[in-house]
């Protein structure tokens, strides 16, 4: 599941802190990062995604690589633990000058990421390396399809804000509880679908199900749908089998997989 991705042409280890650490729902945290070294972060939009670093339980600091392309992540994995960061991807929401957010699913059980995000105090610090874009639409087509679960919703959201006005759209965004639900700043040709789970049942299988079922429009289209795998390969799937979309007009990321931990 390896999707297209258009990248900066220069691209930086960057360290920063944490400025501030919200929460816009109960099932997530918006972390604020900011620093000096944002200079050199050129923010994409859209579903930017970062390879965010950040320091294990009782380490005093962080320690970043200091490799900007070739053999970081060897370099980070023969660290010792006591020294090595935890590395996560994230997509980031929002930028302004001088500050990003990234936005956190509260998972439960191990998930580092989301005990971080819970805990992260002003002044903490925390570095990203930008991955790039991977919401490619081509020119010309006559509407989108978006589909997410909690993981892709900061990553929808920002597509959304992001868009340009004559964006016409089906959106199904799966998330923990009602009390998850919020306004979303879009055009007025997308129609965005709410799915609480209210924390029953399988991440991502509320979403599948809800594009399975929906009465979608004809014509030229794409497609984003990101989340958990079986969610991001059982939407392409159905699109491919039974609405007969060709395959190139779909962008599908597997964020995560239910019941298995990232390695660390």
């Amino acid at each position: 599941m390896i999707p297209k991705v258009r990248r900066a042409k220069t691209r930086k280890m960057v360290t920063l802190e944490v400025l501030a650490n919200t929460a816009p729902s109960p099932a997530f945290r918006t972390v604020t990062l900011g620093g000096p070294e944002l200079a050199a972060f050129e923010p994409a939009g859209d579903d930017q995604a970062v390879r965010l670093f950040f320091p294990r339980a009782g380490q005093d600091g962080l320690r970043m690589p200091t490799r900007d392309h070739e053999g970081w992540m060897a370099e980070v994995l023969m660290m010792p633990k006591s020294r090595r960061p935890w590395v996560r991807n994230y997509t980031i929401r929002r930028s302004r000058p001088g500050e990003i957010d990234i936005e956190f699913a509260l998972h439960d059980g191990d998930a580092p990421a989301a005990d971080w995000a819970r805990h992260a105090h002003p002044g903490d610090p925390a570095g990203v390396f930008d991955l790039g874009v991977s919401y490619l639409p081509p020119s010309g087509v006559a509407w989108q399809l978006l589909a997410a679960d909690e993981s892709a919703l900061p990553a929808a959201l920002a597509i959304l804000e992001n868009a340009a006005a004559d964006l016409v759209a089906e959106v199904f965004l799966e998330v923990p509880s009602k009390a998850d639900i919020r306004e979303v700043e879009a055009p007025s040709g997308v129609k965005v679908h709410w799915l609480p789970r209210d924390r029953a049942g399988r991440p991502g299988a509320l979403a599948l199900q809800a594009v399975r079922d929906a009465d979608l429009r004809s014509g030229s289209a794409y497609a984003w749908i990101a989340g958990e795998a079986a969610l991001a390969t059982g939407v392409r799937r159905h699109l491919v089998r039974d609405r007969g979309w060709p395959r190139p007009d779909i962008a599908f990321l597997g964020y995560w997989r239910h019941g298995r931990s990232s390695p660390g």
